[in-house]
């Protein structure tokens, strides 16, 4: 019976234990929520109620919803009351948080503080930063705010924390780009220091460069300037002061306007723009008024100056006196043209004297001075074709060359000329397939001229391959006629100056006879056409002459 009866005893304490500890629950979360004002907590002194003489349920609910943790504590430290936001900060549920002592959940200096600040009296948001340590073990560095509260058994503590962890990891990042800062300063400031040594040097470099271009630009002969991008003038040599006799004001205030020749004035503005809109380098020849009022001739020329990327720095130009070498030309053509026409006279009579002995009856002529007649009619021939080349020359430097035009098919004059050529070379295959018919305005005998001139030129400088085809095509509102070889074929260089008046291909292993005067000469011709000549060629390769001829309306 006395084991039963214990039993019963012990029963009933369990179930009178298990009464108080739910009791005491309800009694927390009543607390909690603000639906009491008053709890017991049991200390060595026994049980003492505890009362806020002035909360109400507004303010427990204020307090519940705050995003900062809050807590009170008694004299002795002990929490006796704890928001949601607390029991989340040091991850403990609020039945184990209220009536545990506040030391346990801090570190030791911070402990050292929370034993002093509860010695003192008349705390009023007293702030200071201390560590929590978390149900984990881990820290969080929090800011506490500290006010006396004054209870029915006497002051207690109400504590407000701020976590601080975000705003502690912020300070460090800040902390660790301002040292990344403080060093790119310094970097920077380094990189500064030695630019400015740097820009000193080349300022240096750049006024003793400066100095070297002045030095040079006024001690050369030729009138030098230069332009911005836009064509307006930013410098002109001495040179230019001296010959034009302008002051510095003048020059920019005037430039080329009343420098000029008038009537050389308009081409030179309107080729210089095309420079200035294309890129491309300026060249034309002009006459500049000498500081006594006469004009000179000169050779313009300026170029654009770029940097790296292709982008316009600005244009460098010069003139160069060439009045005294127009003068001799001149003068030497006005001999070519005498000398052209008095030896004409003497070659059709030296001619004809050779075609009658040639056609002599009378006695029998030997075979030898047959020969001799047969060799000087030939030279003759080549002579009178270089007095009527330096004839057509003396014209075109006077602007003599005129002829009459007819309407012109181009299939029967290319056909022509290739018949004419292949009598007159019968060692080559001369080839030509006509096309649709076109009709062009022109003079047969100077387009002919034009024509054979290609052909010559072809046959020439194409000793080993024989092979010449002419081709005649449509380019938009003109025709074109080529004549291609396979001969020796030109450089880029020479591309440049064929077309140049005395000009001769020069090949250490290919020689020909001839003054160079008839592609000039057909150039003109095709100019004198509304025309325009070309060639495309590579040595080695062969060269394709051709003109463009526009057609008939």
């Amino acid at each position: 019976m006395s084991g039963e009866k214990l039993q019963e005893e012990l029963e009933a304490e369990l179930r009178e234990l298990r009464f108080q500890l739910e009791e005491a629950n309800d009694t927390i979360e009543a607390i909690r929520t603000g639906m009491v004002d008053a709890f017991v907590v049991h200390g060595q002194e026994g049980h003492q109620l505890y009362t806020l003489k002035s909360a109400d349920h507004t303010y427990r609910v204020l307090i519940e919803k705050m995003g900062e943790g809050a807590i009170t504590l008694n004299k002795d430290g002990v929490i006796l009351y704890s928001n949601s936001r607390f029991s989340a900060m040091v991850g403990l549920p609020l039945e184990k948080i209220i009536g545990k002592t506040f030391n346990e959940l801090i570190l030791g200096s911070s402990l050292e503080d929370m034993n002093w600040i509860m010695q003192q009296k008349g705390l009023n948001d007293y702030k200071k930063e201390i560590n929590l340590v978390k149900s984990d073990l881990s820290t969080m560095p929090v800011l506490i705010s500290i006010t006396n509260l004054s209870l029915e058994e006497g002051i207690s503590l109400s504590i407000v924390l701020t976590d601080l962890s975000a705003q502690k990891e912020a300070q460090q990042v800040l902390s660790a780009k301002n040292t990344e800062l403080e060093a790119a300063r310094n970097e920077a400031l380094k990189l500064n220091n030695e630019l400015e040594d740097t820009v000193e040097e080349r300022t240096r470099d750049l006024s003793v460069s400066k100095e070297h271009f002045m030095l040079l630009a006024n001690n050369i002969p030729q009138i030098t300037w230069t332009n911005l991008p836009d064509g307006q003038f930013n410098f002109f040599n001495q040179r230019w002061f001296d010959y034009t006799g302008l002051s510095f004001d003048q020059t920019f205030d005037e430039g080329w306007a009343n420098v000029i020749h008038p009537d050389d004035l308009i081409e030179t503005q309107l080729r210089f723009s095309q420079s200035l809109t294309t890129g491309e380098v300026f060249e034309m020849e002009n006459r500049y008024k000498y500081n006594d009022g006469s004009y000179r001739w000169h050779l313009n020329r300026s170029i654009p100056l770029k940097d790296e990327s292709g982008q316009l720095l600005f244009w460098v130009g010069t003139a160069t006196d060439i009045d005294d070498q127009r003068k001799s030309i001149e003068k030497k053509d006005e001999f070519i043209g005498i000398a052209s026409h008095e030896l004409k006279t003497p070659l059709t009579s030296l001619k004809a004297y050779l075609q009658l002995i040639s056609s002599y009856k009378k006695e029998v002529v030997p075979e030898q001075v047959k020969t001799f007649v047969v060799k000087a009619e030939s030279s003759i021939g080549k002579l009178q074709t270089l007095v009527n080349d330096l004839l057509d020359v003396s014209k075109i430097q006077a602007g003599k060359l005129h002829f009459s035009s007819v309407d012109i098919d181009v299939n029967e004059l290319v056909r022509s000329c290739t018949e004419n050529a292949g009598y007159m070379y019968p060692d080559y295959d001369i080839t030509f397939i006509a096309t649709e018919p076109y009709i062009i305005n022109g003079n047969v005998e100077r387009l002919e001229q034009v024509m054979m001139n290609m052909i010559n030129n072809a046959v020439k400088y194409s000793p080993v391959n024989k092979d010449i085809t002419l081709a005649v095509s449509k380019e938009a509102d003109k025709v074109k006629i080529a004549v291609k070889d396979h001969g020796i074929g030109l450089s880029s260089s020479q591309v440049d100056k064929i077309f140049e008046r005395f000009y001769r291909v020069d090949d250490r292993n290919f020689s020909a006879s001839g003054l160079g005067m008839g592609l000039y000469i057909s150039m003109e011709i095709i100019k004198s056409h509304n025309g325009t000549m070309g060639v495309e060629s590579e040595i080695n390769n062969g060269s394709t002459f051709y003109v463009l001829l526009p057609t008939s309306s």
